[in-house]
């Protein structure tokens, strides 16, 4: 997923910090686990989180057996150390060990595996899905994700990612490739939840 067909890693700018987004370039796991954190804090702040995690655990990389296996009340103390790596760190630290103890069983622990072999983007999604911490929403944008910046593109990857697959669009972290698009993303996101008030208001 993460490689360019040139072989070296991809260059995204998710995190907005280039040690953070190197490693979401090059590692399946950190991506999927930056997505998994992605839920009512910053985007940057949620995508940095897989960087910190690793230099807590004194590595470079994230690894599905490592996490699966870590002591689950020393795990969360990774997470809880200020600064804290989620505005819920110990609700997210038992996510992520949850979605990587899933790697481990159902992938052999390679989160690539996911997507490596998916035939079509209804299958992709359905496997994306499946994955502890992902609802349909989440899913369909690291569906996107993959597509538009990972050359993830199974058969009907677009149509699977609904709205978030449209080319041009601005609604997740899978349109950020930087500043600028990320203040669109965000504008977005902050139209898109006054809409939802003004309906409720109604």
């Amino acid at each position: 997923m993460t490689k360019s067909d040139s072989g070296n890693a991809r260059t995204v700018r998710i995190a907005q910090e280039p040690d953070a987004d190197e490693l979401l370039g090059r590692s399946p796991l950190a991506a999927l686990v930056g997505m998994l954190l992605d839920q009512q804090v910053p985007m940057e702040w949620a995508f940095t989180g897989p960087f910190t995690l690793a230099q807590r655990m004194g590595s470079d990389d994230l690894d599905a057996r490592t996490i699966a296996a870590y002591d689950p009340d020393a795990f969360t103390e990774l997470f809880t150390t200020k600064p804290a790596l989620h505005r819920y760190p110990g609700s997210m630290a038992k996510r992520v060990q949850q979605l990587c103890q899933y790697l481990v069983a159902e992938y052999d622990g390679r989160a690539d595996a996911v997507w490596a072999d998916a035939a079509t983007g209804a299958e992709l999604l359905k496997r994306l899905n499946a994955l502890p911490g992902f609802g349909t929403q989440k899913a369909q944008i690291f569906l996107a994700l993959l597509g538009k910046q990972f050359d993830v593109r199974p058969t009907g990857w677009r149509e699977a990612a609904g709205a978030y697959g449209e080319e041009g669009s601005h609604r997740s972290v899978a349109d950020i490739t930087g500043p600028e698009s990320l203040a669109e993303v965000r504008a977005f996101k902050q139209q898109a939840k006054a809409a939802a008030r003004a309906g409720r208001s109604r």
